[in-house]
């Protein structure tokens, strides 16, 4: 089974249900997925909003590890994405000899604002944690209580591991940022980390066409169930 968590926020319930049915879709193996929604996690996330808190699952990310029992591997993604091939292909890249695996970029955004008019925060290793293959009880770390006090820059920043050799390399067409990545059409998963196509203002943007075929994909399939 593969076990991947995605980052929930209601104000993308629509980028969420796309992204859990691209991946299920075209997945070859079992696939579970656990939405991170906050009003499930009382009692285990407790930190207040951060006023640079852009998304509800901005810290939810890091209890991936705590959901798991600490056991096996698992894989998390922000809501904001299309996968575009088998997740079992990503799958097959976990390394036992790195505690994380991550795409490394190289992003330092040019904005302050990014979409629903949230700030836009800069920071070394930017999106490295917007997709992470979690190599989980070499995560202990991030048990509750230290997930609710660390700073945001300790956890997006992988502060909690002894190193940063422990950061295995994932190939970047498994994040491919639009808006800031050079176009290509070979991306296996697309993160729409500007804005993506369900927001008017984004609803051209690279692999949009794309998005929105998966979206009547997936009603198409629920109007066949419920008919």
């Amino acid at each position: 089974m593969i076990n991947v968590f995605i980052g929930y926020d209601p104000r993308e319930a629509v980028a969420y249900s796309v992204l859990a049915y691209s991946i299920q879709a075209r997945a070859s193996q079992p696939v579970s997925i656990t939405p991170l929604v906050l009003s499930q996690l009382k009692g285990v996330l407790t930190r207040e909003r951060h006023p640079l808190q852009s998304t509800d699952f901005s810290f939810s990310r890091f209890l991936t590890p705590y959901l798991s029992g600490y056991g096996g591997w698992s894989a998390y993604m922000d809501c904001d994405m299309l996968m575009l091939e088998d997740i079992v292909n990503l799958w097959r890249l976990r390394d036992d000899r790195c505690a994380v695996m991550a795409v490394k970029h190289h992003h330092v955004p040019k904005e302050t604002v990014k979409h629903l008019d949230e700030p836009q925060s800069k920071y070394e290793k930017k999106n490295w944690s917007s997709v992470i293959l979690f190599n989980n009880a070499r995560c202990r770390a991030l048990a509750p209580e230290y997930v609710n006090i660390a700073s945001g820059l300790e956890l997006h920043q992988f502060k909690w591991l002894e190193s940063d050799e422990h950061i295995g390399s994932i190939p970047d067409r498994w994040n491919h940022l639009v808006g800031y990545n050079p176009p290509r059409p070979d991306a296996s998963l697309v993160h729409y980390t500007l804005g993506g196509p369900y927001f008017d203002e984004y609803r051209n943007c690279e692999y949009s066409k794309e998005w929105f075929a998966e979206r009547d994909a997936m009603l198409r399939v629920a109007s066949r169930v419920t008919a």
